[in-house]
């Protein structure tokens, strides 16, 4: 099991490198992680739901992701609330205080999963969440030492150097855990290091002389993570590239923000993610609107930046904007929410780009999907994940036929477009098509061998400056 000393250690990309190094050495390999807080959601072979940290984890294995990779979810909804899916499905929705009390229960379905994850493989790679320094909320923890006991796992503690006292943040969660906790921690490494590795021997032999731990390695900043899909919201960036600039409003919800990644790694494509008081910029070419998880939360706050007075004079400048999931639903004429899905019952105007209304409903729409770009015959292959039906006279000039019936709505000239299918960008042909419609030439970029060439990269830069052998022989 890898834990952080800390949040954004870099757990996430660790555990995708050390699997994709064992895969090489030919085992057989899964990644499970008990819980996980994300909005960035993928759906599943099996038909569930997972963070989309886990789903880049079992591409690192060579595997479909399934809900067994990450049995717990919270999907943030409000300051003090979220979603809770548990094994790919919708559990509850409850605040932070009674999530708190009742995640105990939630052990045994973990414990399940695990046990099937791992069946007939040679090596589970598990994450943790935050930090098992957060000792106040050790009772009934599913996501970190608490699992690591039940499930009588050996644990890697991960220090971020990046951020600095990283030598205080091993020895500090070493003397706040509970002695029995401290006894799973076997190893130690740390990540993010810039300069000459060398210039930390002495911290090393320091942290090894105070925990008794095994130094697994100092690993080097690793230069090309950006070419992995982000996990999380604080992980969107900017990205300088060629011509065609996006402007992305960052939503306070955002959600299944995956779409961007392709897009940021395209070389004549420049992402500008737009933070709050921040105006869209008048140069931008296209505006994407994300998906949301709380999508009239998000319009208001949409609107309370002066971003709606800023798409409207995109518009009149001739620029071309796209709505996906919630964003689509905000282009419309009205969003109705009478049975308070998202929150209080209410009606509300949308920013009228789009001749369509929504409807929110409680049943999810949850499927891995395949579509056709209409305007070329591309092929996509997709997924949705939305509450909401959304229809109008826009829909008539629906741009994609998904899974037998049309998909999506589009303005009379066309600028304007909106649909439910995440993974857009991904298709290679669609983004070079859909990109090229805008009027600037678009170089050809395949962005899932990208990903899969940065994946073997990364393994390689763990397999020289991780002590993979020793690890696994404390794995067992």
């Amino acid at each position: 099991m890898i834990q952080g000393a800390g949040s954004n250690v870099g757990k996430s990309m660790l555990v995708a490198g050390i699997a994709r190094a064992c895969v090489k050495r030919g085992m057989s390999v899964a990644p499970f992680k008990p819980q996980n807080m994300s909005n960035n959601a993928a759906v599943t072979a099996d038909g569930g739901e997972i963070g989309r940290a886990q789903a880049l984890q079992a591409m690192a294995c060579g595997l479909d992701p399934l809900v067994d990779m990450n049995p717990v979810l919270l999907k943030p909804e409000s300051e003090i609330g979220a979603q809770v899916i548990v094994q790919g499905k919708r559990f509850a929705t409850m605040k932070a205080r009674d999530y708190g009390k009742q995640k105990s229960k939630l052990m045994p379905p973990v414990l399940e999963s695990f046990r099937r994850i791992g069946a007939g493989r040679d090596l589970v790679i598990v994450e943790g969440a935050g930090s098992p320094a957060e000792v106040n909320l050790r009772a009934g923890d599913i996501a970190n030492m608490g699992f690591a006991a039940a499930a009588n796992v050996p644990v890697v503690l991960i220090g971020d150097i990046d951020r600095g006292g990283v030598i205080a943040q091993l020895v500090g969660t070493h003397a706040v855990l509970p002695p029995e906790d401290e006894a799973l921690i076997k190893g130690f490494a740390i990540n993010k290091f810039r300069g000459d590795p060398t210039l930390f021997a002495d911290g090393m032999d320091i942290i090894a002389a105070r925990t008794n731990w095994a130094p697994l390695g100092i690993i080097p900043w690793f230069a090309d993570a950006w070419k992995l899909p982000a996990e999380d919201v604080m992980d969107i960036a900017n990205r300088k590239g060629g011509a065609i600039k996006v402007a992305v409003p960052r939503l306070n919800r955002i959600a299944n923000f995956d779409d961007l990644d392709p897009l940021t790694a395209t070389p004549d494509v420049t992402v500008d993610i737009i933070e709050a008081g921040r105006p869209l910029p008048g140069d931008a070419d296209l505006v994407i609107i994300p998906g949301s998880k709380s999508t009239i939360a998000d319009l208001a706050h949409f609107r309370a930046q002066g971003w709606d007075i800023d798409l409207a004079a995109h518009v009149r400048r001739g620029g071309h904007v796209l709505g996906i999931c919630g964003g689509y639903q905000m282009l419309g004429t009205e969003i109705v929410d009478a049975d308070g899905i998202e929150g209080a019952p209410a009606t509300v105007a949308g920013l009228g780009l789009l001749d369509v209304r929504t409807v929110m409903v409680p049943e999810k729409r949850l499927a891995l999907s395949q579509a056709t770009y209409l305007a070329t015959g591309d092929t996509i292959e997709g997924y949705e994940i939305h509450i909401g039906v959304t229809e109008g006279p826009d829909r008539d000039r629906a741009w994609l036929s998904l899974d037998e019936r049309q998909e999506g709505a589009a303005s009379a000239d066309g600028r304007i477009m909106g649909c439910y299918l995440h993974g857009l960008f991904a298709a290679d042909a669609f983004r070079t098509a859909f990109l090229a419609n805008i009027g600037k030439p678009v170089t050809a970029h395949d962005y899932n061998q990208s990903v899969e060439n940065t994946l073997d990269a990364l393994a390689d830069h763990l397999e020289t400056h991780m002590d993979i052998d020793q690890l696994l022989a404390l794995a067992g």
